[in-house]
């Protein structure tokens, strides 16, 4: 395509007209005509008829630009922020898609004249008669942001010429921030909202109010995905993610493609990746992207965005970074049929799934001659042909009068010139001829936008919602679905067991004390509220605040065979973790949220480490399971008790469902050996790890110990429950004699007011830190690296230690002590001392685990039950508090 706008520029520079305009009024003021003459003059047709395009309308946004009025820089748009209001915006109706077809004004009645709103996200309906979109309200002077208007969505009918609200109460159309609307074949409506509506119903079940949660950078409301159902006004939450979820598209299958912010830390860049949901929220699944922000250039991250469908069956994407001051995106299409990522097929062989729809662009700081594109849409006439939103390159010189003048290789290369604003037009791009046409006109200090053909189209297949029964239509009514995994010990397609999963599943060959992975925890986000909710301060958060705040919604035991079946709590966004048999996680964090919708039930074959290159994470992109289950029909598994027998095929989850019920969570780990036959084989040894067996404070509610339920929640704040482990009485018999090891007995840096060396240079005691005043100092001594102390004349001081180098006067002259006769001065630095626990886990603090293990020097000082407790707080993050509403108020 680079050959388009080679053609372009170079025709521009040869026309006497077009130069003299663009030297005179910069590339596109009142010259845009000229411009659009050069270009069509290039391309095959000229100014020929377009039937396609003269018959249908054209709608699009008209906004100004808007600069800033400290330093008159253009004004830039930033993904995390999408309720951002940029006043001034119009919506026009265009009769046909032609230069000289008049453009009407559609949306300004319905605010008084002079009004500054905005309008944003357009959606044509199947029959072609209809546009829905969002809009937003002009600004109340003098009111505080909470009580400024919210995005809402309108409906404009072109045979009756008519504009309306779709949510006629005033009041429901404030509850949230309604964007990016699309219909769907049964005339409801997917958009994206903080309104968060099934959310907020759980927040109440957890004991909380109800809010709309924060996004996961703690900076605005998170967008999720609703459906709207215009004739009776009712509204459904279909998704659930912690950040968010934006520009659902619905395809010709039924199903709804969506941008969703991964921003958990599944990668390093945590950016917005291509997802599929049902319309009633079941069979979501990851698509394309997570392995691929950096496709287009190395220095710049893009996202994945606006997904649009093509004549081809493709998606065409618009690929550009988080925050752009230039509104420029590389439309691209991706192959989602076919790969998982840029280079990556959904078999594993490698490949290109991406093509950009124009060559010769570039983002970040990099000026592009070709121009730069901003929204583009599908004619989806057959014609592969696209509305494109369209700046030609403009420059200007540094430190000049301002003057805007036309982009040349030469006066980019000089380093003299940067880019001056855009001045997007709308245009007619055929990719496949070569040639761009004018649709409007550019017009300085104005963008125009988001453009879409209104035409008739194919109506979607209809997705109905789903329908369960029997079991699953009980945990449906109960608020449940359930998870499914064939074997932990698959992890990327390959078999991890100790010695194969049907041999380690057998406990004639392998002993069941001997299992390395023994329980699957689920873990929640915590919903973090805006400060017009809960003010606290962000060392709430403790030592680090990548894992925000987490709660444990409870734990299940893991088959012999690494299979699990459990019930878990629908409308809930969820991890897991896999665990040792002292509930300690195995292997990284999980940093992809999933959930359920109430009666489903979601399936994978196993693990996957995130730094792995096996697609992975949709399921016909992930290795096909390694584990065959159960070999026959009609027998049990090998060794183990008869009346768990078996279907061909199944794992022993299943099985065990089949035969007992599918599993429910639990707040204790229990395990107990239901599966060896004592008359074949050696059975485990049963254990619990339960909170009853504490002596300091559980960290759940009462009744949740007794019978779990859907609300029950395990939350663990450092004050409540881990501070009292420390100064908790304790005696343990050393050679016949009982003798006091309360941690505080010897990790305290005083005895009877004397300063002294806490053992380990731990000081486990009462009181601030001194780094931090929000912190107890136990807190930071054990999660953050300390310096080493020693005494001095009976006081506790800082160690030094010579760090090679001396002391300098301003000339680089040694300074002496004395400064005739006396040796250089050293320069000395403070001893540090390693932190003993660490936030990235309990297996990553086992300086700390391995003092309690059989041989350690503090073996059984706490019991089982407390380092359970450690090791799951250990592993969520360490977090201070794991409930904003247990923080102080800011």
């Amino acid at each position: 395509m680079t050959s388009l706008h080679e053609n372009f520029i170079a025709a521009c520079r040869h026309s006497m007209h077009c130069g003299r305009a663009m030297a005179m009024r910069g590339l596109v003021t009142a010259s845009a005509l000229a411009l659009a003459g050069c270009l069509a003059g290039t391309g095959s047709g000229g100014g020929a008829t377009d039937p396609v395009a003269v018959e249908n309308p054209v709608v699009f946004v008209k906004r100004p630009l808007l600069f800033d009025e400290d330093n008159g820089m253009l004004i830039g748009d930033n993904l995390a922020e999408p309720a951002e209001f940029r006043p001034g915006a119009r919506l026009y109706l265009k009769g046909r898609a032609a230069p000289e077809a008049p453009s009407e004004d559609i949306t300004s009645r319905a605010f008084p004249d002079g009004a500054t709103y905005d309008v944003k996200d357009l959606s044509v309906s199947f029959d072609g008669t209809r546009v829905v979109f969002a809009m937003r309200a002009p600004e109340i002077d003098g009111a505080d942001e909470e009580d400024q208007p919210t995005w809402n969505l309108w409906e404009y009918d072109l045979t009756a010429n008519s504009l309306t609200r779709l949510i006629s109460s005033d009041v429901t159309a404030e509850e949230g921030q309604d964007i990016a609307p699309a219909y769907l074949p049964d005339g409801r409506i997917v958009f994206a909202s903080t309104r968060q509506r099934a959310s907020r119903a759980i927040l109440l079940d957890e004991g909380k109010p109800q809010y709309a949660a924060l996004d996961e950078e703690r900076e605005v409301p998170a967008f999720v995905l609703h459906v709207l159902d215009p004739d009776i006004e009712t509204i459904n939450q279909i998704t659930f993610n912690q950040s968010h979820d934006l520009d659902p598209l619905v395809q010709d299958d039924g199903t709804i493609v969506f941008s969703r912010w991964d921003n958990a830390g599944q990668t390093a860049n945590n950016g917005f990746n291509l997802y599929r949901v049902n319309p009633d929220g079941t069979g979501l699944t990851y698509l394309y992207g997570r392995h691929s922000h950096d496709s287009v250039s190395g220095n710049t991250s893009v996202e994945y965005l606006r997904p649009r469908l093509t004549d081809s069956g493709a998606i065409l994407t618009q690929l550009r970074p988080l925050e752009t001051d230039n509104f420029s995106a590389i439309p691209a299409t991706v192959n989602i049929a076919e790969f998982v990522e840029a280079d990556l097929a959904i078999d594993g062989s490698p490949g290109s799934g991406q093509t950009p729809l124009v060559g010769g662009l570039s983002l970040g700081d990099e000026i592009s001659l070709s121009g730069n594109y901003g929204s583009i849409s599908p004619l989806l006439d057959g014609s592969n042909r696209y509305l494109v939103s369209w700046s030609p390159c403009r420059l200007r010189l540094t430190g000049g009068d301002g003057t805007i003048v036309n982009c040349t290789s030469e006066r980019v290369a000089s380093g003299n010139y940067e880019s001056a604003q855009p001045a997007y037009g709308l245009w007619l791009l055929d990719p496949g001829a070569g040639t761009q046409r004018p649709i409007e006109p550019a017009d300085e200090g104005q963008q125009f936008d988001e453009a879409v053909l209104v035409r008739q189209q194919s109506l979607p297949d209809f997705i109905p919602e789903a329908q369960y029964s029997g079991e699953d239509g009980t945990r449906a009514d109960n608020g449940f679905g359930v998870i499914e995994i064939r074997s932990v010990y698959d992890l990327d397609g390959a078999d991890i067991s100790p010695r194969g999963i049907a041999q380690t599943a057998d406990p004639g060959q392998f002993p069941p004390d001997n299992l390395p992975r023994r329980f699957l925890r689920i873990e929640k986000p915590v919903s973090i509220p805006g400060e017009e909710v809960r003010d606290f301060d962000n060392t709430a958060f403790g030592r680090s605040q990548a894992q925000s705040m987490r709660e444990i919604v409870g734990y299940v035991p893991i088959e012999p065979d690494g299979s699990v079946r459990v019930r878990v709590p629908a409308n809930v966004a969820f991890a897991i973790s896999v665990l040792d048999e002292e509930g300690q996680r195995i292997g990284p964090r999980h940093q992809n949220w999933l959930n359920l919708t109430p009666g489903e039930t979601v399936t994978c074959n196993g693990c996957h480490n995130p730094n792995s290159d096996v697609p992975h994470g949709r399921p016909d992109a992930s290795p096909a399971s390694v584990y065959d289950g159960a070999p026959t029909t009609g027998i049990p598994f090998p060794n183990t008790d008869s009346t768990l027998f078996t279907d061909m095929g199944e794992t022993m989850a299943e099985t065990w469902a089949r035969v007992n019920d599918t599993r429910v969570l639990g707040s204790d780990l229990v395990y107990e050996d239901q599966w060896t036959d004592p008359a074949l084989a050696t059975p485990g040894q049963s254990f619990t790890l339960s909170y009853a067996g504490l002596e300091t404070q559980a960290p759940i509610r009462p009744e949740c110990e007794v019978e779990w339920a859907r609300a029950c929640r395990i939350v663990i704040n450092y004050e409540q429950h881990i501070h009292p482990l420390w100064d908790l009485p304790r005696q343990v018999e050393v050679n016949a004699v009982l003798t006091d090891v309360t941690c505080t007995g010897c990790h305290t840096n005083t005895d009877a007011g004397v300063d002294r060396i806490p053992d380990g240079q731990l000081d486990l005691t009462d009181g601030a830190s001194d780094q931090e005043p929000d912190h107890f100092k136990a807190y930071r001594e054990l999660l953050v690296n300390d310096n080493r102390q020693i005494l001095e004349g009976g006081l506790l001081v800082d160690e030094q230690r010579e760090t090679g180098e001396f002391l300098r006067d301003e000339e680089g002259n040694l300074i002496l002590d004395p400064p005739e006769t006396g040796e250089p001065i050293p320069i000395l630095e403070p001893v540090n001392v390693a932190a003993t626990m660490s936030v990235n886990g309990a297996r990553a603090s086992n300086e700390f685990f391995d003092l309690f293990r059989s041989g350690g020097a503090h073996e059984g000082y706490l019991s089982p039950d407390e380092l359970r407790l450690l090791s799951e707080w250990l592993d969520i993050g360490g977090q201070y508090y794991n409930n904003p509403f247990d923080a102080p108020a800011d």
